[in-house]
């Protein structure tokens, strides 16, 4: 086999990227403006202020920008603001998702609680709150946490774009052969060598 068929076919490779939290799968996740409202009306819970939490973040990030311009070129300042970004949309979505994961276990056990039947799952003595009760408000506390990292992700995402010119995506990072072993590659390289 000539060296120009074996690269080719190499070059031929699929390859495959493990893809970041997106600003689009961060709203999917997290509770909007008029849902955490909702939420801090009906647990007594603090207003959060989403608004003011934006403007921050993207201060933060166009204050930073400023201090390192003369520092960093245009794209070390691209790549630079790429990561921060990137940790806070990523920081955003875990917390979406585990909100999400919240409720899931405050409507099961809501639900578990609403059959007369069930020993278990009744409230607890005078004074203290039943479990169904903890899950909801500990998932009512998750949506705010959640809810206050979106709105700092999208300050600094429109930050990013104001400073970058270009909307920010979020880093692919690629797979080196998913599912590979070790034996395998090494196998593949013994054979390269034997051709």
């Amino acid at each position: 086999m000539t060296s120009t068929a074996r690269s080719s076919r190499q070059s031929a490779k699929v390859t495959q990227l493990r893809k970041g939290a997106s600003l689009e799968m961060v709203r999917l996740a997290c509770p909007d403006s008029a849902q955490a409202s909702l939420i801090s009306e009906s647990f007594g819970l603090p207003v959060i202020d989403s608004d003011g939490i934006r403007d921050l973040h993207h201060k933060i990030i166009v204050d930073t920008a400023d201090s390192l311009n003369e520092g960093l070129g245009e794209r070390a300042m691209q790549i630079h603001l790429q990561r921060i970004v990137g940790s806070f949309v990523g920081s955003a979505h875990g917390a979406g998702q585990f909100y999400s994961r919240a409720v899931t276990e405050a409507r099961d056990a809501t639900a578990k609680g609403s059959n007369d039947t069930r020993d278990e799952d009744i409230d607890g003595p005078v004074g203290f709150d039943g479990a169904a009760q903890r899950k909801r408000e500990f998932a009512a506390d998750m949506g705010l946490q959640a809810h206050a990292l979106r709105c700092a992700a999208e300050g600094v995402v429109t930050a990013y774009e104001e400073v970058v010119g270009e909307a920010w995506k979020p880093f692919q990072r690629p797979i080196d052969n998913p599912g590979q072993t070790v034996d395998r590659k090494a196998a593949e390289l013994q054979m390269a060598a034997l051709s």
